[in-house]
């Protein structure tokens, strides 16, 4: 068996029964309740399966409910916010079996217009490739966090408030803000997340 084939059969499908969650394929909707407003963001999951998938299991186990921001990085005209469990207080996630992963990373998911199956555990090196991708930093992108070079956190995300075009293709970038992206804009590192919720 040739790499080429190996690399053809490992697909979405392959990463969700060996991460053990149901794939989802389908766009959806999460509304996030916060402490500063709620906001609406559209996940990829036509593009980004596997990240969809965890991060809806991560929404099924109330993992992000009352959770504080956790981190915040201001530059002048550019914004991180980052959610999730975070890393420095595993133990106390760990001490609860329901919100416990078994799996600390997933694969590193990113589409190409010309392309029909996300490529995995795949960064963009050379800065020409990202005119080719399907999902790039754009105001109100929400991405997992990294764990390696070629692999995303299973559950620390991160949105930007602007384009940053110098990250694309090293993250996997799997929804955007569609309404509320101002409240976004007012979060600081005392704000937290209520509750994450998918529209049926």
């Amino acid at each position: 068996m040739t790499a080429c084939s190996v690399k053809n059969e490992i697909d979405s499908n392959y990463y969700c029964q060996k991460l053990n969650f149901k794939c989802t394929k389908d766009n959806k909707i999460a509304y996030f309740k916060t402490s500063k407003g709620d906001f609406e963001v559209k996940l990829f999951g036509k593009d980004n399966p596997v990240t969809v998938s965890n991060f809806l299991e991560n929404i099924d186990n109330n993992i992000y409910k009352n959770k504080k921001f956790y981190k915040i990085i201001n530059y002048p005209q550019l914004k991180f916010i980052h959610g999730g469990v975070n890393p420095e207080n595993k133990f106390n996630i760990e001490q609860n079996q329901t919100l416990y992963k078994t799996s600390p990373s997933i694969p590193l998911e990113i589409k190409f217009k010309e392309e029909i199956k996300p490529r995995y555990n795949y960064q963009i090196k050379n800065p020409y490739e990202n005119q080719n991708l399907v999902n790039t930093f754009e105001s109100g992108s929400i991405a997992m966090v990294k764990r390696g070079e070629n692999n995303s956190s299973s559950t620390e995300f991160f949105f930007v408030t602007n384009k940053i075009p110098e990250l694309d293709g090293r993250y996997s970038v799997f929804g955007k803000i569609i309404k509320g992206l101002d409240v976004l804009e007012k979060i600081n590192k005392e704000d937290y997340i209520k509750e994450v919720k998918i529209s049926n």
